[in-house]
């Protein structure tokens, strides 16, 4: 529950101080959320070019998610022990350089590999900018912030699409790397100019290599086994980086707050419920991102920039609903906003389940605009009360469990709807309304999921219930 003070300050504006230093980490993480469903656009005139498989060309999809989950635990450690300006500035420069090598990548083999190295930066940016905002600005001014952090998490899926048609339809898919040149320099010139020193909360915090590399290998191990189109394969890697899972909360156990990501943050009620909610997030509001422009292309006909330029509207609704639901996350806690903007979300998606080639353009876009506000208001309350009631010392610890548990649920939530649609069309001709059908199975089960996210959205911070 909050002081009186704290209460009076979720109500006043945000100093524009504080505002300032959130769009500058903002900044520097357009380019790898964008990069990240860019590349997806790419992926048939990477195969072409360098003259490969898609199988094979899907690592440098892979690659990247999982140098991203690898880097996270590390990140958590780093922070606690150094200057958080230097390491965002650091991971920027790593970023911007492994995106200038792959836009003149001449193999394959250099492609993936730097990829890699853009997902190691990826991972770093992602965890600092929560990490350092919720520091810098106060947990009073909590839901206002994790509204203008995470703009890039929920526009990237959105726009990024779109931007990537746009340049693969007219110039090359080696401009979606280039692309990062003037943004990635102007982040970098911001932070060195702009950002003020964070202050490391324990210098002397020991490295935690068992706690690290359990977290790593668990989390890599579950990503690549649900990307893997194996069965075998995705059950041997999904058991093993469940086993390594049981393995860290043993260690967690016995090491208690010694350790990168301690247990005794999950007793905390609104932390358990947000993290369960994040990853339910990846399949039901996440994973319909990669239906909607398949649905669209092939259920409708339209071209891949067609299919990104429809799905605008969510994009806009997204916008529109992203300072309203911080101010009211702020001013009533993360549960009424949930649970309102969950309805919405539902009453978006409940139409694609009936959807068909004949469905009017007009009518979609006012359910993707819906959806988007929908979406906007489940995930950014629920990113903003996991670090509720948390101390300073502690919030390094939260960004790493938020981080692993979104980058799991969104590839768990695409392997998973995937799995669901190609199942569906598994043995039968792909005509339309078969395509159509199988369409539908996904985002009734989205839907489903949806409905399930309820649940834990009523353990979530309620501010009117405790005042």
């Amino acid at each position: 529950m909050m002081s009186k003070k704290e209460q009076a300050a979720a109500l006043e504006p945000i100093p524009k101080s504080i505002m300032n230093v959130a769009w500058i980490l903002v900044l520097g993480a357009i380019m790898p959320l964008l990069d990240s469903t860019m590349v997806n656009i790419a992926i048939q005139d990477l195969s072409v070019d360098f003259n490969v498989g898609l199988d094979f060309i899907q690592w440098a999809i892979t690659g990247f998610a999982l140098a991203m989950a690898i880097s996270v635990p590390l990140v958590g450690w780093m922070v606690q022990r150094f200057n958080g300006k230097w390491l965002m500035i650091g991971a920027n420069i790593l970023f911007l350089a492994a995106s200038i090598a792959l836009g003149f990548s001449g193999s394959i083999y250099g492609l993936i590999i730097f990829r890699i190295f853009q997902g190691v930066g990826a991972g770093f940016i992602m965890t600092l900018l929560t990490t350092l905002v919720v520091e810098f600005a106060g947990r009073e001014r909590m839901g206002r912030i994790m509204s203008t952090v995470a703009t890039p998490m929920v526009l990237g899926p959105i726009l990024g699409p779109v931007i990537g048609a746009v340049i693969v339809e007219f110039l090359s898919w080696r401009y979606i790397f280039f692309v990062n040149i003037p943004v990635g320099l102007l982040a970098i010139t911001l932070m060195i100019m702009k950002l003020p020193n964070f202050t490391p909360v324990n210098r002397k915090a020991k490295f935690d290599f068992i706690g690290i590399a359990l977290l790593g290998a668990a989390s890599a191990s579950l990503i690549y086994g649900i990307a893997a189109s194996n069965n075998r394969t995705t059950i041997g890697f999904v058991v093993a980086g469940a086993a390594m899972l049981s393995i860290y909360m043993i260690y967690a156990a016995i090491k208690k707050e010694q350790t990168i990501l301690p247990l005794h943050l999950f007793k905390s009620k609104n932390f358990s419920a947000a993290m369960v909610g994040l990853f339910l997030a990846g399949i039901a509001t996440n994973g319909p991102m990669l239906l909607l422009p398949l649905f669209f292309q092939n259920v409708k006909g339209f071209s891949v920039l067609s299919a990104g330029l429809i799905l605008i509207p969510q994009g806009i609704g997204t916008l529109v609903a992203r300072p309203l639901i911080g101010r009211l996350t702020d001013k009533l806690g993360a549960r009424i906003v949930v649970l309102v903007c969950l309805a919405l979300a539902i009453v978006g998606t409940i139409p694609f389940v009936f959807f068909n080639e004949e469905s009017s353009l007009i009518v979609m876009s006012v359910v993707l605009f819906v959806r988007g506000i929908g979406i906007s208001g489940a995930t950014i309350p629920m990113m903003t009360d996991s670090y509720t009631g948390m101390v300073k010392q502690e919030i390094a610890q939260a960004s790493v469990g938020t981080r692993l548990v979104q980058n799991i649920g969104a590839a768990f939530g695409s392997a998973v709807l995937a799995t669901v649609v190609s199942l569906s069309l598994a043995g039968n001709t792909p005509t339309v309304p078969i395509m159509t059908t199988a369409y539908h199975d996904g985002f009734l089960l989205a839907l489903v999921l949806s409905l399930v996210m309820l649940v834990p959205a009523l353990f979530l911070t309620n501010k009117k219930s405790a005042k």
